[in-house]
């Protein structure tokens, strides 16, 4: 009977007290006592409800259902498929609606939509990949902003690799400690190269110098993050250089100057098809023809070859021993000693390696300025 009457006065009643009375009936529903035949009456009343004009009132049914398990699920997936501004309700809190029904919503591509599915606490794995393979650049954004949400390694990639040209998806992967090295990596040649072309099209600097020094701000970073990651980590950072073109002699050679001969170590395994441990063993005595015949089946350059003993050498006889900065940045004493060496054995040559050599000694310097300057300051 009170529905009944209930029914008869919504078809009059102005929008807003419509939705107030939609919401005491829907919180009576869940919360109150109700005998079965009130129960059966009040749930046929809010499905009638579900074809009111007015949104107020669709929008009041949502949030007074929206986190309930006791709701009539007919009503949520009703709710579900509203427009976007009374769905996202229901998709963001939800428990009643399943994985496959969630999937099936963001594939339609609305962005409140896809936006309300990713902040749902949680997010399990699967529906983080359908996020992060269809989902717009707003909606992974929330996903990965999202501490409930189970975004595996490959879901972050994917997002890298759709959105990673964009600065705030590109700072929040950066920063996530679920995110692959190799995924991080690519992010940082995406910026570099971003970089280039802003810098170049502002004619601040030629194109050709302005990518010559993104390249090596890249290569600095490559070096830094290759320092950072774990042993088992290291193959394939050396893979996703490699199948990207960026695995050259040059940041190779960086590396080892820095001190790292784990990642020239892997390196020259994925290149010449041998063992880490078999190449370790050749490295151990780089004066042997054990290691120019290594270095030539790795396709390196052949004018490189001196510098690339030289620095191993140097490294063995210096015992190196890591410091606070790990093998992040170049080390003035090798470069300087490698230097010394290849300069001596390659007599009167101004060649590009040489040139470079000078370069990264003048790099190595300054960071080594930078760290002395940085301990003062600190022991003050």
């Amino acid at each position: 009977m009170i529905v009944r009457q209930f029914l008869q006065w919504v078809q009059t009643a102005l929008p807003g007290d419509r939705a107030d009375a939609t919401s005491a009936l829907a919180r009576a529903y869940l919360h109150s006592e109700l005998s079965e035949e009130d129960r059966l009456a009040a749930e046929a009343a809010m499905t009638v409800l579900l074809d009111d004009p007015s949104p107020l009132v669709r929008r009041a049914l949502a949030e007074a259902l929206a986190s309930a398990p006791e709701a009539p699920q007919t009503l949520v997936l009703a709710l579900a498929n509203d427009q976007p501004e009374i769905a996202e309700i229901v998709l963001a809190r939800s428990p009643l609606l399943t994985e496959a029904e969630l999937v099936d919503l963001i594939g339609q591509g609305n962005e409140r939509i896809q936006n309300a599915v990713a902040s749902r606490v949680p997010v399990p794995a699967s529906l983080a990949a359908a996020l992060a393979e269809v989902g717009g650049a707003g909606a992974c954004l929330v996903l990965i902003e999202n501490p409930d949400a189970d975004t595996a390694p490959a879901a972050l990639a994917k997002i890298a690799v759709r959105h990673g040209h964009l600065a705030a998806i590109r700072e929040t992967l950066l920063v996530h400690p679920d995110l692959p090295v190799q995924t991080r990596q690519g992010l940082v040649a995406t910026l570099s190269d971003t970089l280039a072309r802003f810098v170049a099209e502002r004619e601040w600097l030629p194109e050709e110098r302005a990518r010559k020094v993104t390249r090596e701000a890249c290569d600095r970073a490559t070096v830094a993050l290759a320092a950072e990651t774990e042993d088992e980590g290291v193959a394939p950072l050396v893979k996703h250089l490699r199948s990207s073109g960026q695995l050259t002699g040059g940041l190779l050679l960086r590396a080892l100057l820095a001190g790292n001969v784990h990642f020239l170590v892997e390196t020259l395994a994925n290149l010449t098809g041998q063992s880490p441990r078999r190449v370790a063993a050749i490295l151990d005595d780089p004066a042997r023809n054990a290691f120019r015949a290594l270095y030539d089946c790795a396709g390196l350059p052949p004018g490189a070859f001196g510098a690339f003993r030289a620095a191993l050498e140097v490294i063995q006889e210096m015992g190196f021993d890591d410091t606070a900065h790990g093998f992040a940045v170049l080390r003035r004493r090798i470069v300087e000693r490698v230097l010394e060496r290849y300069q001596r054995a390659e007599p009167g040559e101004l060649d590009q390696l040489l040139a470079m050599l000078r370069k990264l000694a003048a790099e190595a310097a300054r960071e080594e300025a930078r760290s002395f300057i940085a301990d003062l300051v600190a022991a003050a």
